[in-house]
């Protein structure tokens, strides 16, 4: 039976056998009986690669954090994740830089990045695992940003809204009127990043 350690992008933890693109960590979320017991541990919610030299693990190893998992990077972010500054060094680097470009006002000149991590958590999370979201006009919107259209997570890519599952995207639906408020799932800062150009990685059913 699966493990619940596959991510939505409002950043549930659901039990499905798809495999993910990337590996995530909030900490030790399971118990004893590999069963989730919390939504987070820590603020330093990361998304890691799948394969790092020299490590091996066994998924949901007593007393070591949860290994989470995420169809793709938009995914990821939509979630509240950022890269791993260990085994993404360089793709945490581009990500913290444009970041900080992109917010301005609460990044400061050089910020640690522990003053992200807080600012991402009040932009993705309530207390007891709830997402925070917000509301925008839809011409506000910039590629590789989920948001909640008719009631199911959509990313916006290339134009279009493609509908989100664990396996994959499905077939896309034209964007709605640019006058339009929708629900936006991915955090407002990340938002502002990609609004800034910066773009994530999106899995190859979106590209079709």
């Amino acid at each position: 039976m699966p493990l619940q350690n596959r991510v939505t992008p409002s950043g549930q933890l659901q039990a499905v056998s798809a495999r993910g693109a990337w590996l995530g960590n909030r900490g030790i979320l399971h118990d004893e009986n590999k069963k989730i017991v919390a939504p987070w541990r820590h603020k330093a919610w990361v998304t890691c690669k799948l394969d790092f030299p020299g490590r091996h693990r066994t998924i949901f190893s007593p007393n070591h954090y949860s290994e989470l998992f995420f169809l793709d990077e938009a995914t990821a972010f939509s979630a509240g994740h950022r890269p791993c500054a260990e085994c993404r060094k360089d793709r945490y680097n581009e990500f913290k830089a444009a970041w900080c470009a992109a917010n301005p006002e609460v990044a400061g000149s050089k910020p640690p990045i522990t003053q992200i991590d807080k600012k991402l958590h009040s932009e993705r999370a309530i207390r007891g695992g709830n997402k925070v979201t917000f509301d925008e006009q839809f011409k506000n919107i910039p590629p590789g940003t989920f948001i909640d259209f008719e009631g199911v997570p959509h990313l916006f890519w290339l134009g279009q809204l493609y509908p989100w599952s664990h396996h994959g995207y499905g077939q896309p639906h034209s964007a709605p009127p640019e006058s339009m408020q929708v629900r936006v799932l991915t955090p407002a800062s990340i938002v502002a990043t990609f609004r800034h150009g910066f773009k994530p990685q999106v899995h190859e059913s979106a590209h079709s």
